[in-house]
């Protein structure tokens, strides 16, 4: 493996932002930006063999700054919705931004998905960390991270992620990659094939906050335990898929530990994308709100163009005393690792 950095371009304010390839011995490539250590492309082989870019992203750093949607982007101190965007901690009452709808969302109107983080290229990894002060965007106590990317010779992309506080306060990493198999800017990943290995979802309001209550997947369109294209029930009379205008929802994983908890497939190309994850949840979104915007060289993207497994703790725990808990205590370690792991299956193949 190996890993060489370039200048991709400057942010509105005169910041240069570095573009880092990590390449694998077949010439498979990962680019991560040091721009919200985010994922830029990542081109794997399909099943003849050629180099495809199954992830999701700009050519520009104006195109990051400008647009919504966090396309492969890191997102936190807490990915994903908060109610009110509030929160009781130790007794002390938090208030943060409310950035969608009544709820706060992946950190705030300048979360880590903004940051350009200091970079370090090790032997076999590539190692981002930055420090987010005590108030940053509301949040509690000052918090040191590091966010490592490793893809290997069997074309698995590893992202590690540590964080240790100086005092309680809130912790809920992940990233937000669009995925598309087929190829990124070929248009809709609903016909990609998905298995989730999931029992129960939470349930979900008319703001696509959780409940509180987790459901059971059986006899539901939440139904991935076996293999099925993910637009097949997209569009069935059930108010958890109206309320999140499809799927944007988190499945309750089963297992503990590094575990495989889902497998992402295209028919065309014959990519199987396999992810694990030692995290409790993965949000499942079909890019519900993607507006139609430009993408990497030339392509267009709209709604549901990608598909993104966000491996996370559920949303909004903070208030349902019945979910993980994303309360990182002072001193205690905060280590979670994710992986999406690219083969082929060949045509015809079961």
């Amino acid at each position: 493996m190996s890993v060489q950095g370039k200048e991709f371009g400057r942010t509105a304010d005169g910041r240069t932002v570095t573009v880092y390839r990590i390449t694998n011995k077949n010439g498979a490539y990962v680019d991560v930006l040091d721009y919200g250590c985010t994922l830029q492309s990542i081109c794997v082989p399909n099943r003849d063999g050629t180099l495809t870019d199954v992830c999701l992203g700009y050519d520009t750093v104006t195109e990051y700054e400008e647009n919504d949607g966090y396309l492969g982007a890191f997102v936190g101190r807490h990915a994903n919705r908060i109610g009110k965007g509030e929160f009781v901690l130790n007794g002390q009452a938090y208030s943060l931004a409310v950035n969608n709808g009544p709820n706060h969302l992946h950190g705030g109107l300048k979360g880590f998905d903004k940051v350009i983080w200091s970079a370090c290229v090790a032997s076999d990894r590539l190692i981002f960390s930055h420090t987010s002060p005590d108030g940053d965007e509301g949040y509690p106590a000052n918090l040191m991270m590091s966010v490592t990317y490793c893809f290997d010779d069997s074309n698995t992309l590893t992202l590690i992620y540590d964080a240790v506080s100086d005092g309680d306060t809130v912790v809920n990493f992940t990233n937000h990659c669009y995925f598309n198999l087929n190829g990124q800017g070929t248009g809709t990943a609903t016909d990609h094939l998905l298995q989730v290995n999931a029992d129960a979802f939470t349930e979900n309001d008319g703001d696509c906050l959780p409940t509180g209550k987790i459901l059971s997947v059986e006899g539901t369109p939440f139904d991935f335990r076996t293999s099925k294209p993910i637009g097949r029930d997209i569009g069935a009379d059930d108010e958890n898929l109206k309320n999140g205008s499809g799927y944007d929802h988190n499945f309750v994983l089963q297992g503990e530990g590094l575990r495989e908890v889902a497998v992402l497939s295209s028919e065309k190309t014959g990519i199987v994308m396999t992810t694990r994850t030692t995290q409790p949840g993965v949000q499942v979104y079909t890019a519900n709100f993607l507006t139609y915007r430009g993408g990497k060289n030339g392509t267009r993207y709209s709604v549901r163009d990608g598909v993104c497994l966000e491996t996370q703790h559920f949303p909004d725990a903070l208030h349902h005393e019945n979910f993980p808990s994303v309360v990182l205590k002072q001193g205690e370690e905060y280590h979670q690792i994710t992986q999406y792991a690219f083969t082929v299956k060949e045509e015809n193949e079961v």
